[in-house]
């Protein structure tokens, strides 16, 4: 005899139980269950005392479990329609994934392909086929993988601690997703497909959404950007783990390490050709991007390339025109949002920067952030030669500048866009990577524990979604911060950070989902790391910080 509190309601039963049949669902509207705060299929069986929460799409992590699911259909639908086509996921834009179609040689039938593919999944969402959970030994999954020519699939086996691997089937179709999987594909009802040569993107829906399908966005200075960064990571051997950890073994990983790093020095100098071809006309360097994007030290070394070209750059801290903490008024639920480009002084703002534009002396706020009060003011006055550079996050908010002209004004918005894989049916999320950052560095500069930082990440996203991304594709520039072999060298730290949050946590889960792709990662010793890098403002050891 055992008890289950699901979703609060306590039931007592005398034999194993399957999540599946605790809920009435007609719907299919859950995906996934919490039992006893660890992430279960709907498919398990439970015999034991739990809490049992089921979870839907306005929930992160069933969000997860969907996407898979629709990447496993996606994959079935071409194996039974297209056998012959190769295909790989990479996350995209607009909150979309992208599948890029290889080996069609008439491109002008990707359309029909991708309708075709549509039409199938459909098909095969109507039917409600079961989707099983299989475990496999390695050598049988090599076997198999070799068979279906998914030699991407094989290569990562290798670096997998586990003697076995779970399959998913359905209807005879197997693959592997690296996630937990919905029961079946009568669940996998929302979706579209957006045709994007050389593929398409798949639209599913987001928590941040209200677990709906968001409105598609095209963004196609940021896409041209992730897709350089696919080529670059296919160029130099590092757009899968397998291959990345390849360079990690080889005696040449510090040469590799500075290939990376001078695509870096590359990207700052293009922006300081682009600024000095007309800084008759630019003033004003505006730096924004999403929490993790290395901005501090990007900045710092923009500086110092300006400073190679005969500029004298000054840097303005938007934290300076904070306003006075008991002058921000409260939001609608009385709370007061810190990250509200109403915290900052926009009009002071403005003024000065057009007045210091203008050739005036000016007088630039000091903000205390131990008193939360402005403490004073300091003297400024810059010349034609004195490029303004701002960093924060409203620095590409029009709003901000909204007196000074386009035409004075270079935007960057930073990012890392890192394209690498699991395989070619498992991307990486960039998200999660800006996260594992963040873990690090706030363990390394402020002893905060990962569990903390989880805590606050839904509160960081939600901020980049209302005041960076929808000011990125005004960017003049969109520099990628990514470094291929950067999860190579924070794995310790990231590992040991996750390795404290115990099993009962609330943030177990996540800590867990990170730690599951962390793992395949070979260790890169911090030596080979370059003092600038940007790496450094997480791992430490910056030469900046000196």
């Amino acid at each position: 005899m055992f008890t289950l509190s699901v979703n609060g309601e306590k039931k007592r039963f005398e034999k194993k139980v399957r999540l599946l049949d605790l809920i009435d669902d007609p719907n299919k509207q859950y995906f996934i269950a919490l039992v006893n705060n660890r992430l279960r299929e709907l498919r398990y069986e439970v015999d034991y005392n739990a809490t049992v929460e089921f979870l839907d799409t306005t929930n992160h992590e069933a969000i997860f479990t969907y996407e898979a699911g629709l990447r496993f259909l996606i994959a079935m639908a071409f194996d039974n329609l297209y056998p012959e086509y190769q295909f790989k996921f990479n996350y995209s834009i607009s909150r979309t994934t992208f599948c890029h179609v290889f080996n069609v040689e008439d491109t002008s039938s990707i359309r029909e392909i991708i309708a075709n593919v549509k039409k199938e999944m459909q098909r095969l969402v109507e039917r409600d086929l079961p989707i099983e959970r299989l475990e496999m030994r390695n050598e049988d999954a090599i076997t198999f993988y070799k068979e279906k020519a998914w030699h991407d699939k094989i290569d990562i086996i290798g670096y997998r601690p586990e003697s076995t691997v779970h399959f998913y089937a359905c209807d005879n179709y197997k693959n592997y997703m690296y996630n937990l999987m919905v029961p079946s594909t009568g669940y996998l009802t929302m979706f579209d497909l957006k045709a994007y040569p050389p593929g398409f993107l798949l639209q599913y829906p987001r928590a941040e959404a209200g677990g709906m399908i968001p409105d598609f966005e095209d963004a196609p200075i940021y896409g041209r950007t992730l897709r350089d960064a696919n080529r670059w990571a296919e160029r130099i051997d590092a757009n899968t783990i397998a291959k990345m950890n390849e360079h990690a073994h080889s005696q040449t990983m510090p040469e590799f390490v500075h290939v990376c790093e001078a695509k870096h020095n590359q990207l700052i100098a293009e922006i300081g050709q682009n600024i000095i071809k007309d800084i008759d006309n630019i003033r004003l360097v505006a730096i924004a991007g999403p929490s993790s994007s290395g901005k501090t030290t990007f900045s710092t070394r923009l500086r110092i390339e300006l400073m190679a070209l005969g500029l004298k750059p000054v840097m303005i801290s938007l934290d300076d025109y904070y306003l006075d903490r008991e002058a921000i008024k409260p939001d609608e639920n009385g709370q007061i949002d810190l990250e509200h480009i109403n915290t900052l002084d926009i009009n002071l703002f403005n003024q000065n920067m057009l007045d210091l534009i203008d050739g005036k002396t000016v007088d630039v706020p000091i903000f205390d952030f131990m008193t939360k009060k402005r403490s004073g003011f300091r003297k400024m006055r810059v010349t034609e030669q004195n490029p303004i550079i701002i960093e924060g996050i409203h620095a590409l908010n029009e709003t901000l500048t909204t007196l000074i002209p386009k035409h004075q004004k270079y935007k960057i918005f930073i990012s890392p866009q890192l394209q690498i894989n699991i395989d070619h049916h498992n991307p990486i999320s960039i998200t999660n990577l800006r996260l594992l950052r963040r873990i690090v560095r706030d363990r390394k500069f402020r002893n905060s524990p990962a569990s903390n930082t989880i805590t606050m990440w839904p509160s960081v996203r939600e901020g980049e979604f209302r005041w960076i991304y929808p000011h990125q594709e005004g960017a003049d520039f969109i520099f990628n911060s990514g470094l291929a072999y950067e999860l190579c060298v924070m794995k310790k730290y990231a590992l040991d950070s996750l390795m404290e949050i115990p099993r009962e946590s609330e943030h177990f889960i996540t800590a867990n989902r990170l730690i599951k792709f962390l793992k395949y990662f070979v260790d890169i010793k911090d030596e080979v790391v370059p003092c600038n890098s940007l790496l450094r403002e997480f791992i430490g050891g910056s030469c900046f910080d000196m």
